[in-house]
């Protein structure tokens, strides 16, 4: 099977797991317009393909993702010029929207992803590894909810999303003081699963989870990120509801008796794409 090419991302697949890489080592992977649309198209490949059961993103060269190329704002200035105000927003505005949308395919993709992080990790990617559903870090990993120095709401999602994961006073905090914190700390407010000692380590322990995640089977993984989902984003009741419509028409699957005679035999259950 041929992958797709990227001009700023690498794509493996190993073992069921997709790895995709942030390309740009010289800009410390900074996200500059051709990235934004590349990682909407690389989810939107992991959504499709069946041999791939989880995705793993991570950083090449010293740094996870130094945030928004700001290069990128220079361009928009010439993409959005028009003598009626109002037009000219619309534009701004449309242009958030696409950009938001190519950090929603991670969360879309009903596939787990998982975050590897190292180096830096600053505005627009914390808003990137707060779409993803695990995140392990380094402990030499420095992170920023930058935007407020650069005289910006943050608007592609980490206002949003990070809230969910670390609450909101956490997420307030950070905001306002756009401070550096680095991985210890992130695993004390529960950003991440685990800190480990440096970028080996981690890298080698979000591998190891995402091995782990691929034997199971696809069809539970992608229900239970259906409903994780679903159910932050509605009340319990709602939630509930939901599960019930889920596995009335999910839970009689062939891979229920896989799961079911494997672990009466004690063997290991295989489960098909």
């Amino acid at each position: 099977m041929s992958l797709p090419t990227f001009d700023n991302l690498l794509l493996t697949l190993d073992d069921q797991v997709a790895t995709i890489t942030l390309n740009r080592p010289k800009r410390a992977n900074a996200l500059h317009l051709e990235l934004w649309f590349e990682l909407k198209a690389a989810f939107e490949w992991l959504d499709g393909e069946p041999t791939a059961r989880v995705g793993v993103i991570q950083g090449s060269g010293n740094h996870f993702c130094a945030g928004i190329d700001l290069g990128l704002f220079m361009g928009l200035q010439e993409q959005i010029q028009d003598p009626c105000h109002g037009r000219m927003a619309d534009k701004v505005r449309g242009f958030i929207v696409k950009l938001q949308d190519c950090l929603t395919a991670i969360e879309r993709c009903r596939k787990p992803v998982i975050a590897a992080i190292h180096g830096s990790c600053i505005g627009g990617a914390l808003d990137l590894i707060a779409a993803c559903d695990l995140r392990y870090c380094s402990a030499d990993a420095k992170f920023s909810l930058k935007e407020l120095d650069l005289g910006l709401v943050a608007d592609v999602g980490v206002l949003q999303r990070l809230p969910r994961i670390i609450g909101d006073g956490r997420t307030r905090e950070l905001a306002f003081t756009a401070r550096d914190f680095y991985g210890p700390e992130a695993l004390t407010m529960g950003l991440v699963s685990q800190c480990l000692a440096d970028k080996d380590a981690m890298l080698a322990t979000a591998h190891g989870v995402a091995r782990s995640i691929a034997l199971k089977s696809p069809l539970t993984v992608r229900g239970l990120k259906e409903n994780l989902n679903f159910s932050r984003d509605h009340t319990v009741d709602d939630g509930l509801k939901y599960i019930a419509s889920w596995n009335a028409a999910m839970l009689l699957s062939e891979d229920l008796m896989t799961a079911a005679m494997a672990m009466m035999t004690k063997d290991t259950a295989v489960f098909r794409d």
